[in-house]
C-alpha cells in the first residue's frame, strides 16, 4: 500500500527536535519528500540526515520563522529542491521559560523581552509560512493543505497565560483562514497538544525532573499518560493526508481526553 503522502512535498518548521523531527520521519514514511527548516541548522541537518538514512528525501534549511524573507526562502528553496510545494506544516513554537523549583511563571511574572519573541515565533512565525505557502500554491495553481501546531492551551486555561494566548491565535487564525482559503482548495487545520515529551516540558534524558513530570503528565490526561511527539505528527500527517480532503479549519486535540473534561470519582 502507498503512503498517505505519496509523492507530495512538504515543509516542516522547528524540524530539528521534537514534533518537528518526529513529523519529518513520520511524512517520509508515507511518501513525503521533506524539507526540514529550522533556526539550528546543525539540528535542520541532523534531522535530514536521518530522514535519509530511512530511506526517504529531505533537505535541511536554516530558518527563523520570525523573519518573512527566511520564510519566504525556505519555501523557494523546497520548491526549487522537489518541484512543487503541496503542504505547509507550521510546527515552530516556543513557550516562556518556567520559575526555577516552582513550575509556570504567572503572567505579571513574565519578561516582556521573553513575552515579544514567544508571540513573534508562535504568532508571526504561522502567519508568516501561511503567508508563503499561500503565495506558492497560488503560483502552482494546485491548491495544498496547511497545518499548524497550536496546543490544548489555546483550547482551555491551561499550560501558562500568555503561552495559551499565543496558541489561542493560532487557534482563531485556523478557523479564520480556512474560510478565506477554500476557494483556493486550499485546506487549514492545526494540531491542539497537550503536555507532551519534549525538552519545552523539562523531558531531556537527562533531567533531573523527568519522572515526576511524566507522573503528573499523566495524571493531567484521562488517557493515563503523556502525549508522544509521534502523536502529534501523527494527527498532522493525517490532517495533510486525502484521507482528510474534506476537512477544513478544524483544531484536532490531541491530548488523551483533556480538552473532553475531567475524570470523576465512581
Amino acid at each position: 500500500m502507498e503512503g498517505l503522502l505519496q509523492g507530495k512535498v512538504a515543509l516542516i518548521t522547528g524540524a530539528g527536535s521534537g514534533v518537528g523531527r518526529a513529523a519529518c520521519l513520520l511524512f517520509s514514511e508515507h511518501g513525503a519528500k521533506v524539507a526540514a527548516a529550522d533556526i539550528n541548522g546543525a539540528d535542520a541537518e541532523e534531522t535530514a540526515a536521518m530522514v535519509r538514512a530511512a530511506g526517504g528525501a529531505c533537505i535541511a534549511i536554516p530558518c527563523d520563522v520570525t523573519d518573512p524573507a527566511a520564510v519566504d526562502a525556505a519555501v523557494g528553496a523546497a520548491a526549487e529542491a522537489f518541484g512543487c510545494l503541496d503542504i505547509m506544516y507550521n510546527n515552530a513554537g516556543i513557550t516562556i521559560s518556567p520559575v526555577a523549583g516552582k513550575g509556570l511563571r504567572s503572567l505579571v511574572e513574565c519578561d516582556p523581552g521573553e513575552m515579544k519573541r514567544v508571540e513573534d515565533v508562535n504568532i508571526n512565525g504561522v502567519v508568516y509560512g501561511c503567508q508563503a505557502a499561500i503565495r506558492q500554491f497560488g503560483k502552482q495553481g494546485t491548491g495544498g493543505a496547511i497545518v499548524s501546531t497550536a496546543s490544548v492551551a489555546g483550547l482551555m486555561g491551561y499550560g501558562g497565560v500568555l503561552y495559551g494566548a499565543t496558541k489561542g491565535a493560532v487557534v482563531q487564525l485556523t478557523r479564520a483562514l480556512a474560510i478565506e482559503a477554500a476557494d483556493m482548495g486550499i485546506r487549514v487545520n492545526a494540531v491542539c497538544p497537550a503536555g507532551m515529551l519534549t525538552h519545552y516540558a523539562g523531558m531531556d534524558p537527562d533531567s533531573a525532573h523527568r519522572e515526576r513530570i511524566l507522573e503528573g503528565m499523566g495524571k493531567a490526561h484521562p488517557l493515563g499518560k503523556a502525549i508522544d511527539p509521534r502523536d502529534t505528527a501523527a494527527a498532522a500527517l493525517f490532517l495533510c493526508s486525502d484521507l482528510a480532503s474534506n476537512i477544513t479549519g478544524v483544531n484536532l486535540p490531541v491530548d488523551g481526553g483533556l480538552s473532553a473534561g475531567r475524570k470523576t470519582g465512581g
